[in-house]
C-alpha cells in the first residue's frame, strides 16, 4: 500500500491551516467562493469528459493507494524459469506453465510464442496493446491535469465576480453604499486561494502519481515482451536475466542478483552435501 499521496495531502492541509492560524480560519470560509471554484471546476469536468471516464475516479484513487501492483523482479525470475524449461523441453512445454500464470498480458505473451507465431508479429501485437494502454492512461491523467488548469481559472472568475460587485457597490459621492464591500472583496480574494489549493494540492498530485503508476506498468510489460521474445529466440537463460535486469533500478538489480547468488550458493551446497 502506498500512503505517500494521502500523507502529502494531510501535510499540505496542516501547513496551510497552521500558517493561517486556527483563530482566523473563519475568514477563509466563504460559501459563494466554494460554489464558484469547486462547483464550477466539477461542472466543467463533467462537461469535458464522458460518464464512462468520470465514474472511474474512485478506481483511480484506489490505484494511488495500492502502490506498485507490478512485481517486475518476480516476473524476471518467472521468465528465466520458463527459458530453462524451453531450452530443455521446447516451447510447447510452456503451454502447461502458461495455465499457471494469472496476469493476462504475461499469459497471452507466453501462449503467442507457444503457438509459433512470427517474432515480429508477436512484438507488434504486444507493443500495440501497450501503446493502447498508454493512451487510455494518458486520457485519465489528462482529466486531472484539466482539473488542475480549471481550478485556478474558476478562482480567477470568482475574483472578477467579487471585484465587479465591489466596484458596482462603491459610492464615491459619500452617501454610503459600501456595506457589501467587505463581502465582495473576500469573494474576489478567497476564490483565487481556493483555486490554487485545489489545483496544486489535489489535482496535480493525482495526475503525477498516475503517471508514476503508468511508467511502472509500461516497464513490467516491456520486460515481458523482451523476455518472451528472447525465449522464442532460444537465448541462454543467464543472458536473458542479465538483459532484463538491466531495465531495473540499481537497487532492484543488486537485490535480484543477491537473491540469485544466494540460491546458487544453496544449490551448490546441496550438491556438495549429496556427494559426501
Amino acid at each position: 500500500m502506498d500512503i505517500t499521496t494521502p500523507i502529502g495531502w494531510v501535510v499540505a492541509v496542516v501547513l496551510i491551516v497552521s500558517s493561517i492560524g486556527f483563530n482566523k480560519l473563519g475568514n477563509f470560509y466563504d460559501v459563494p467562493s466554494i460554489e464558484i471554484v469547486v462547483g464550477g471546476t466539477i461542472a466543467a469536468l463533467v462537461a469535458c469528459y464522458p460518464l464512462n471516464m468520470l465514474k472511474n475516479i474512485p478506481k483511480h484513487i484506489g490505484v494511488l493507494m495500492k502502490g506498485n501492483r507490478f512485481n517486475t523482479p518476480k516476473v524476471i525470475d518467472q521468465i528465466v524459469d520458463l527459458a530453462m524449461i524451453a531450452r530443455q523441453s521446447g516451447l510447447l512445454a510452456l503451454e502447461e506453465k502458461a495455465d499457471e500464470i494469472k496476469e493476462p498480458f504475461f499469459k497471452q505473451a507466453v501462449l503467442m510464442i507457444v503457438d509459433a507465431n512470427d517474432p515480429d508479429k508477436v512484438r507488434y501485437l504486444l507493443e500495440k496493446q501497450v501503446d493502447e494502454m498508454a493512451e487510455r492512461h494518458e486520457a485519465n491523467r489528462g482529466m486531472y491535469l484539466k482539473g488542475s488548469a480549471l481550478a485556478p481559472a474558476f478562482g480567477m472568475i470568482g475574483t472578477l465576480v467579487g471585484l465587479i460587485n465591489m466596484l458596482k457597490g462603491m459610492d464615491l459621492s459619500g452617501s454610503g453604499g459600501a456595506s457589501t464591500l467587505g463581502q465582495d472583496m473576500s469573494v474576489a480574494l478567497i476564490t483565487t486561494f481556493y483555486g490554487s489549493v485545489l489545483s496544486n494540492v489535489l489535482f496535480h498530485p493525482i495526475a503525477q502519481k498516475l503517471g508514476v503508476r503508468e511508467a511502472e506498468e509500461e516497464l513490467y510489460d516491456t520486460v515481458i515482451i523482451e523476455g518472451v521474445l528472447a525465449i522464442q529466440a532460444g537465448e541462454n537463460p543467464k543472458y536473458i536475466r542479465e538483459h532484463l535486469v538491466s531495465a531495473l533500478s540499481e537497487k532492484e538489480q543488486k537485490k535480484l542478483l543477491a537473491s540469485e547468488g544466494s540460491s546458487s550458493a544453496a544449490t551448490a551446497g546441496d550438491s556438495k552435501g549429496g556427494e559426501q
